[in-house]
This record gives structure tokens, C-alpha cells and sequence, in this order.
């Protein structure tokens, strides 16, 4: 036995660890969206789920925001595989573009990994990933851990717990959870969760998005109920949103259309994806002939019509969206028609929501929308379903996750009153790495984290000041200066033309880009004078100038974007008689006209 494993070996026998579990998020903590955790033991990592979250309105022209992955793409040796919770975005939505850097397999139940294969398939990848279906008695045994799962509940099937055995103990992962007694689909598995607590659980990281909420999440069947006597009294047509994901809620919905004798009409293409996923694993039953086709519509009675659309977070190219500000190409509102937001705002929505919702009302539609009925029950565990959980699991640590810090707060204090001591409850930051073992627990540095941006198919860091041109626009507008200028900087041969957009109004217009066009002549003739002759000096003074005129003149600075065509000095071939040369004058050339040639904004 050489040196090194006669220490390893001697410090297992006086009980010291070999090696620490290490706990590090990077994304879920402090904001709702985005979850990723990492759990690591050695030579071995296991990453649990992989989401999105929806930009901010402080980052224009960005898509999506995902999980900065460059831990885990610098021991990618290690990562034996991505296992995800269940189907919701906030969990899975990173996957097509974290799956282009990170080459391991991806773990979900049925319905997890139905969703996730049509994501990949729209991206290209669906070939390129090996995809593993897994259900709750399923074992995924690795080097030193150990992978396997609990039933929870949650507002969409198959959603897991996730339990990790290391060496020091069992981690446990919740998932997004409540309990629910009377569940539309599997009943949570009290049993293990009971049975891994009186194993011993190191660790526990549970979902904190309703913590600051007493008592118990009601049940989803009690939706049921209430979807059934709002179909019942309505007249018209019946306009129901929901997230497409929520797919009891969706068969529920289902199930009260039969009743009331409707037919049910799908749009939205992540709802007509998640429906045929759904169908075709049995998530979702519909009677022979009672799905049309949205071109169908006039052919029924309006009293015999459920359309069941995307958009109840007020997304502005959703189904609902366009219906309600008149975009939509297939469907209008009726006068008579209710329309059911079945959902709870998510931070940041609620301004898109309640402009839609008043579209609806002005357009005719009775809206049903927040606590006007019992129209929707969350899927997260409020205060009470938390305490349960963390009696069943019994951890000696607990890490708070999924949710904003004020939450992830909330939640730890709730354990103290179980009594998990402040030192067992660990609020971390995204990026921060918790060591822990079977005898201590403590922060340790932070690892690269953070967000990468998604704009278009594009993944990386926007550049801040990219950012703050975008802003810059969308709160003062842009001014274009073109111009042609010749070989030496000496003359303007075009322009300078002002094209304004999102600064000035029409009746302006004329005024102002003309005294602004006259202002950029005089900076350009002195540019000349000076001699200065790169591009950089050019645009640098244009700026200077028209940014301080408009700032005094109209309390406004737009984004100033001088675009400088300079024509290339061509080489001449020899002539028989040398040219006597010419002294050059410094000139610019006559405009056109001197009227503005900006095209105003309307």
C-alpha cells in the first residue's frame, strides 16, 4: 500500500471524511426562475434540474436568462448527469442551450422527459442527448453515490423528489412540493420521505416559494370544483388561461367542458405541444370528437365553446395576449365571453396582466381573474406543508432553496421552530459552495456563477454597455448622423443626414433636426480646420455636440450614433507624365438642400 492510501486510509478508521459533500446553487436562490443545483463528492457531481428565467425589464433585447454553468463545464470529467424534478420552464427550460456545452445525460420521469425531447427536437439536439426515463423505484448507482426518488406533489405530474447518498449521509432534494391529500394524479410518497428520514439526512434543500404563507396549499381538486360551477353559469364562450404546464388543471378543465356539454378548442404552440405530450402518455383524456380545430369556432353555439390558451402571465406573444389587444388572427372577443385567468402572478408580470385584463373588459369579455373565486391553487407548500416536510425528513442541515431571499429567510426561521438552530440553516448566495460532512457544516468560497443571457439562439454575456445603449433608447430614442467623407478627412462628399427614431414628434421634427443638422456642419468644418483625421475624433466631437444642444434645448439626451462612410485612398498606377500636385482645400460639400432630411418619428 503506497503512502497516500495508507493516510486515506488511517484518517476513514479515526473517522475523519475523505472528502466533504459540497452543496452549491447556481441558480434558484434569491429569485424565482433559474434553478440549478450541484451536489459533489469527490471525483463524482450530480446536477439537479436545469431551468430559465423570464429577463427583467432592465435587460432589452434578452430572451431568456439561464445558470452560469463554467463550474461545471471545468469538471465536466466529473458530471455523471443532469436529474430534473419535474416539467415546469424555471427547471428545464436551460436545458437546449446548457446541453450545447455540457455533453452528460439528462434523468427525468415520463412526462419530464416527454417535454424536454420536444424542446430538444425544436433545437436539434434531441439526437445528440441521452435522454433516461426514471420513475420513483428507479436507482442510478454511480462511483461513490447514489440516485433515486420520492413521489411528491405538485401542480404538474410526475414531479420527483431527488435523494443523493454520499458517503457522509443523504441529501435530499424536494423539488417543487405541497402536500396534497386529495390529488389529481399520484399521492406524494409520505412513506419514504418518512423512511429516508429515519436513515439520516445530512442535508435537506426544499423548496421556499410559499413560506411566508400560512397554513396548507389547498388541494387541486378543490379547482376542480370550482372550474365545474363557473362553466356552468357562464352563457357565452368560455376563454380559459393557465400555465401549459399544469397539466391536472388542464384535464380538469377537460373534464368540465364534457360536463356542461362543450367542445374545447387549443391555442398556443406550448399548449398544443403539451396536450399531445399529455395524450399521448395518459396525463390527458378527451372524449372522441370533443377537441375542434380553432378554425371551427363558428360553427358551434358560443355557449358550447372552451378555448384553452397560453398567456395568463400576460407574455406578449401569447394566445390571450392577442386576443385581447385584437391581434389575433383566428379569434376575437365576443361580447358575452369570460375569460379565466387560472394562475398566480409571477413578480414582475403583474403590469402586463392587469393591461390585458382591462383590454378584455373593454372589449366586452367578464373577466374572473386573482381571489374573485377559488379558481387556482398553488403548487408550492405554504408554511404548514414545509413544517411537514422538514418533520418527515428530519435533516440535520437544512439549505434553503427556490425562492427570493426574503423567502429563503422565512423558511429557516420556520425550521428554528422545529428545532433546527440557526447554525444548521444555511441562506446562501448563487455560487456560494457549503461544505458539509457528518460532523460540521460551513460556507466555503464562491465558485464562477451567475446569469448567461439568451437573445435569439445566441448564449453568453451581453455586454453592459451594449445593455445600457439598449436602455438609452427605449428611454430618450436614437439619432443617426450619416455621412460620406473623403480619403484625407478634408471634405464631407454626403451629409451630414440626421434620421431620428423615438426622439422627437412630427410637428418638431423639422425645427429640431434642422437647427441639429447646421450644428453638426459648424462641428465638421472645425474637425476639417483642425485637421483631425480619424474616425474616432469625428465621432467623438459629433456626439459631444449634438448631446450637449439637445440636453439644454429639450431636457433630452437620445443615444447619438454618428455612422461615418470614409472612402479608402486608391492606389494609382505609374503615368508617363508626373501631375504637377494640387493643394487641397479644406471644404464641405454643398447639402442637397438645406432642409432636414431626418425622417421624424411618428
Amino acid at each position: 500500500m503506497d503512502e497516500i492510501s495508507a493516510k486515506a486510509q488511517n484518517a476513514e478508521e479515526r473517522g475523519t471524511p475523505k472528502h466533504n459533500v459540497k452543496i452549491i446553487a447556481l441558480g434558484g436562490l434569491g429569485e424565482i426562475g433559474k434553478n440549478m443545483y450541484v451536489i459533489e463528492y469527490g471525483e463524482e457531481i450530480v446536477v439537479v434540474d436545469a431551468g430559465v428565467k423570464f429577463p427583467r425589464s432592465d435587460l432589452p433585447g434578452v430572451d431568456y436568462v439561464i445558470p452560469n454553468i463554467e463550474y461545471l463545464v471545468q469538471h465536466q470529467d466529473k458530471v455523471k448527469g443532469i436529474f430534473l424534478t419535474h416539467g415546469h420552464e424555471d427547471h428545464i427550460g436551460g436545458l437546449p442551450f446548457i446541453l450545447r456545452e455540457l455533453k452528460v445525460p439528462v434523468y427525468g420521469a415520463p412526462l419530464t422527459i416527454g417535454l424536454v425531447r420536444a424542446k430538444l427536437e425544436e433545437h436539434k439536439l434531441d439526437k445528440l442527448v441521452h435522454l433516461q426515463v426514471v420513475k420513483e423505484e428507479t436507482v442510478i448507482q454511480l462511483d461513490k453515490l447514489r440516485v433515486h426518488f420520492f413521489h411528491t406533489n405538485h401542480s404538474i405530474p410526475d414531479s420527483l423528489g431527488v435523494a443523493v447518498d454520499t458517503p457522509e449521509g443523504i441529501i435530499v432534494h424536494t423539488g417543487d412540493f405541497k402536500f396534497d391529500m386529495t390529488p389529481v394524479g399520484h399521492r406524494a410518497n409520505i412513506f419514504k420521505m418518512s423512511e429516508l428520514g429515519s436513515q439520516g439526512v445530512l442535508a435537506l434543500l426544499a423548496d421556499s416559494t410559499n413560506s411566508e404563507k400560512p397554513g396548507y396549499t389547498p388541494s387541486e381538486k378543490s379547482v376542480g370544483a370550482a372550474v365545474y360551477d363557473t362553466f356552468r353559469t357562464c352563457e357565452g364562450r368560455i376563454l380559459f388561461a393557465t400555465f401549459a404546464s399544469n397539466v391536472h388543471r388542464l384535464q380538469q378543465v377537460v373534464e368540465a367542458a364534457e360536463a356542461t356539454g362543450r367542445k374545447i378548442a387549443i391555442q398556443g404552440r406550448s399548449m398544443e405541444r403539451v396536450f399531445r405530450i399529455a395524450q399521448e402518455l395518459g396525463y390527458i383524456r378527451i372524449p372522441q370528437g370533443m377537441q375542434i380545430d380553432i378554425q371551427q369556432l363558428d360553427k358551434f353555439e358560443d355557449r358550447r365553446i372552451v378555448i384553452i390558451c397560453t398567456g395568463s402571465q400576460g407574455e406578449p406573444n401569447a394566445a390571450l395576449s392577442r386576443i385581447a389587444s385584437g391581434a389575433h388572427s383566428k379569434v376575437q372577443i365576443h361580447p358575452g365571453d369570460t375569460v379565466i385567468f387560472s394562475s398566480s402572478p409571477i413578480p414582475g408580470n403583474t403590469q402586463n396582466i392587469n393591461k390585458n385584463i382591462d383590454l378584455l373588459f373593454r372589449a366586452g369579455a367578464n373577466v374572473i381573474y386573482g381571489s374573485v373565486i377559488d379558481i387556482h391553487a398553488s403548487g408550492h407548500g405554504c408554511q404548514e406543508d414545509l413544517k411537514l416536510m422538514l418533520s418527515l425528513i428530519k435533516p440535520k442541515y437544512l439549505v434553503p432553496i427556490h425562492g427570493e431571499y426574503r423567502m429563503l429567510l422565512k423558511h429557516a426561521q420556520l425550521a428554528e421552530e422545529l428545532g433546527i438552530t440557526q447554525d444548521r440553516s444555511f441562506v446562501l448566495d448563487i455560487g456560494e459552495v457549503l461544505h458539509l460532512n457528518r460532523r460540521q457544516a460551513r460556507k466555503g468560497r464562491k465558485v464562477p456563477a451567475g446569469e448567461m443571457l439568451v437573445s435569439g439562439n445566441k448564449v453568453g454575456q451581453v455586454r453592459s454597455d451594449i445593455l445600457a445603449d439598449r436602455r438609452h433608447m427605449s428611454n430618450n430614442g436614437v439619432i443617426l448622423v450619416l455621412m460620406v467623407v473623403n480619403e484625407d478627412w478634408t471634405a464631407v462628399l454626403s451629409g451630414p443626414e440626421l434620421i431620428s427614431r423615438g426622439f422627437v414628434f412630427v410637428k418638431e421634427a423639422s425645427e429640431i433636426i434642422q437647427r441639429a443638422t447646421a450644428l453638426t456642419r459648424r462641428a465638421v468644418s472645425r474637425l476639417i480646420k483642425q485637421g483631425v483625421n480619424t474616425e474616432e475624433g469625428w465621432k467623438s466631437r459629433i456626439t459631444e455636440v449634438l448631446s450637449s444642444h439637445l440636453e439644454k434645448t429639450m431636457q433630452r439626451t437620445p443615444l447619438i450614433v454618428p455612422i461615418l462612410t470614409h472612402l479608402e485612398r486608391q492606389e494609382k498606377g505609374p503615368s508617363r507624365k508626373p501631375s504637377r500636385p494640387r493643394r487641397k482645400r479644406a471644404t464641405i460639400a454643398p447639402a442637397a438642400a438645406q432642409e432636414p432630411t431626418g425622417t421624424p418619428q411618428k
